[in-house]
């Protein structure tokens, strides 16, 4: 078995940045490439074309192996996206913020849960014994979900930091994710028939909000700390302290990836900490990461949208992911005071799910909620809604001649705010 996971690593390897180069017209980051890499190296591909050999480089004895590697990257990589997560000025956006995720979440929730009401029967949605209210409820919340750590990227390397929308959009996104995990543990609840899990969830939050808070407070003596230890003991106290925040939010029901984040955050920046964190970002970017993707990959068969129920399910969830995700920021952006430019690049970012829209889903599939057939439908909608976000800016940027709200403030959704201005547009 060891042997036949190191093949699959390798052609994982290989595969991720030869699709990264073909997209590269696109302007898709590598996140995107790798989740279309996944996609192609199951059966929806690879297995329809050479099911022989889908079987052989990934047989189904190693994908549990796949499975625990790649959480563990996710862990790592969640943990240098909350170490990244620029805190500057994100008090100053905190109001339109606010509205623009409960926007975003509710919409896509009420209207996804709808569809899935609506359609029950006439799909195969969910396991025998999954009551309606928990399928609807579970896809009410994937479609709601926005991909942070991708929103983030996105900003960062398409040097949005500084614009109005790029500040709303990363607060909202991080409220956004946050609600989304409290939803999916409620959900987790109502299928397990208990309210335990949703309470544990809940308070479990609380205890990670004041570890934390306690965590920010000792920056200095932390500091202090981190003077008298070496190199490879700084490392190794950070993958610790980043295992054992996975192991505690994963063991409230809040999951792994969701503890690391909020490590990230929390942690004080310093030169020897940013080295360590980057010294860990090719293990987790580069090798394990991946195996994330294809995991996800090798469980998504689009050989089932071809059912027209199903597929006609597929299409109805897209739209209503997209139509409630970006037309709700794009509302709630308008109604605090952004001008109509500013709000479309707020729903172009926030309607992009993919990681985290894979993370909940292969929660649901663990878990017995959904079937194959609807894991499949929603890789679907994480993917094409995340493969828009880039060419939907581009377009933009080109239709307006350049970035609004580059600099200057922002709108706090006040009247008469002094801040109540976007800046010009700049290129």
């Amino acid at each position: 078995m060891g042997t036949a996971f190191l093949l699959a690593v390798v052609v994982i390897l290989v595969a991720c940045p030869v699709v990264t180069l073909l997209l590269r017209p696109l302007r898709q980051p590598p996140v995107v490439a790798e989740m279309v890499a996944g996609v192609l190296l199951g059966p929806s591909v690879l297995g329809l074309l050479l099911p022989s050999v889908e079987h052989h480089l990934f047989p189904e004895q190693i994908r549990p192996l796949l499975y625990v590697a790649g959480q563990l990257g996710l862990t790592l990589f969640m943990f240098q996206a909350g170490y990244e997560f620029p805190l500057a000025g994100i008090g100053r956006v905190a109001r339109p913020a606010a509205l623009v995720s409960a926007a975003g979440s509710a919409t896509p929730l009420v209207l996804g849960a709808a569809l899935t009401w609506v359609a029950h029967g006439s799909i195969d949605a969910a396991p025998p014994g999954v009551p309606l209210r928990v399928l609807a409820g579970f896809v009410g919340v994937t479609l709601a979900i926005t991909a942070f750590p991708m929103l983030a990227r996105i900003i960062s390397e398409n040097g949005l930091g500084g614009t109005a929308f790029g500040r709303i959009a990363l607060a909202a996104g991080a409220l956004d994710d946050v609600v989304a995990w409290v939803l999916l543990a409620g959900v987790v609840s109502m299928a397990r028939g208990s309210a335990g899990t949703v309470v544990l969830a809940v308070s479990g939050a609380a205890g990670l909000v004041a570890a934390l808070t306690l965590l920010v407070r000792a920056r200095r003596p932390l500091l202090r700390a981190v003077d008298r230890l070496g190199p490879a003991q700084l490392q190794l106290a950070l993958l610790v302290a980043v295992c054992l925040a996975a192991w505690y939010t994963n063991r409230v029901g809040l999951y792994a990836v969701f503890g690391a984040f909020s490590l990230g955050v929390a942690i004080p920046h310093d030169r020897r900490i940013d080295a360590a964190v980057a010294a860990t970002e090719p293990l987790a970017r580069t090798l394990l990461l991946p195996l994330f993707f294809t995991y996800s990959g090798l469980n998504t068969d689009t050989g089932l949208l071809g059912r027209p129920a199903l597929l006609l399910f597929a299409a109805g969830c897209t739209a209503v992911a997209v139509v409630g995700k970006f037309g709700a920021c794009w509302w709630a952006s308008r109604a605090v005071g952004q001008p109509h430019a500013v709000a479309l690049r707020i729903g172009t970012l926030m309607n992009a799910r993919g990681l985290m829209q894979l993370i909940a889903i292969n929660v649901g599939l663990s878990q017995g909620i959904v079937t194959r057939s609807m894991f499949t439908v929603l890789v679907v909608v994480a993917v094409v809604t995340t493969l828009m976000a880039t060419p939907l800016l581009r377009f933009l940027d080109r239709r307006d001649g350049g970035v609004p709200g580059a600099v200057g403030p922002v709108d706090d959704g006040r009247a008469g705010s002094p801040d109540s201005a976007t800046a010009g547009a700049a290129s």
